[in-house]
C-alpha cells in the first residue's frame, strides 16, 4: 500500500497526477511559509490574519463565526479562540443586530483595517512566479484548477467553494459556459473561483 503512496518518488514517476498532488502539496507549504512570516511581524497567528482577510473582502453574511468554521475547515471553537483574541486586541468589531440573538456578525475595526492593509499582501511572491508564466499556460491552469475546486467540493472534500460551476445562476450550454444572472455567455477568463453574487445550487 505504501508503495502507491503520491508521496513516494517512485510513484510519482508511474503516473502525472501523483506528480501534481506532490506539487500542489508543496505549493501549500508557500502558503504556510508566508503567513507565518507576517504573523510574526504583526503579533498574530496565521489564522487570525486570514479571518480579518476574509472579512475585509467578503459580505457581511459570511462573516460569522459558523461560516467562518466551514470556510478554513477548522471548529467553531478554534474560530470562537481566534475572535476573542482579535476582539481583544480591539482589531474586529461584533455586531449583534442580527434576528438570532445567539449570533452576530464581525467587521473590521479601522485597527483591523490597518493590519490587513499590512498583511494581505502575503501571497505577491506567489502570483510574481506565476505572472512569468504565459497567459495560454495560465489559462489552462485556471480552468483545470477551478474544475478540481469543484469537484473536491461535490465530493465533500472542501466543504466551501464559490466558483460558477457550483452556482444556481450557471448554466452549461452544450461547449459554451452560461451565466443568467449576468446574461452573458462566460469565457474562461470570467470564471470565477470566488464570486461575491454566488448561490449554491441544490
Amino acid at each position: 500500500m505504501m508503495n502507491n503512496s503520491v508521496f513516494n518518488p517512485e510513484q510519482q514517476q508511474k503516473e502525472i497526477s501523483s506528480k501534481i498532488v506532490a506539487g500542489l502539496e508543496r505549493i501549500s507549504e508557500v502558503f504556510k511559509v508566508l503567513l507565518w512570516e507576517k504573523a510574526k511581524k504583526v503579533g498574530l497567528s496565521p489564522i487570525q490574519i486570514q479571518i480579518l482577510i476574509f472579512i475585509a473582502f467578503h459580505k457581511q453574511e459570511l462573516c460569522n463565526v459558523s461560516h467562518l468554521a466551514k470556510e478554513f475547515n477548522i471548529s467553531k471553537p478554534t474560530v470562537s479562540d481566534a475572535i476573542k483574541v482579535l476582539d481583544r486586541k480591539e482589531m474586529i468589531l461584533k455586531d449583534f443586530s442580527s434576528p438570532d440573538s445567539r449570533s452576530y456578525t464581525i467587521h473590521l475595526s479601522a485597527l483591523g483595517k490597518k493590519i490587513v492593509a499590512e498583511t494581505n499582501d502575503f501571497a505577491e511572491p506567489l502570483k510574481a512566479q506565476i505572472d512569468t508564466i504565459g497567459s495560454n499556460e495560465l489559462e489552462n491552469v485556471f480552468k483545470t484548477l477551478g474544475e478540481l475546486i469543484y469537484k473536491l467540493n461535490r465530493n465533500g472534500i472542501l466543504t466551501v467553494q464559490r466558483t460558477c460551476y457550483g452556482c444556481t445562476y450557471y448554466q452549461k450550454n452544450k461547449k459554451t459556459d452560461y451565466c443568467n444572472l449576468l446574461k452573458k455567455e462566460l469565457f474562461n477568463e470570467d470564471i470565477r473561483l470566488d464570486c461575491p453574487e454566488f448561490e449554491e445550487r441544490v
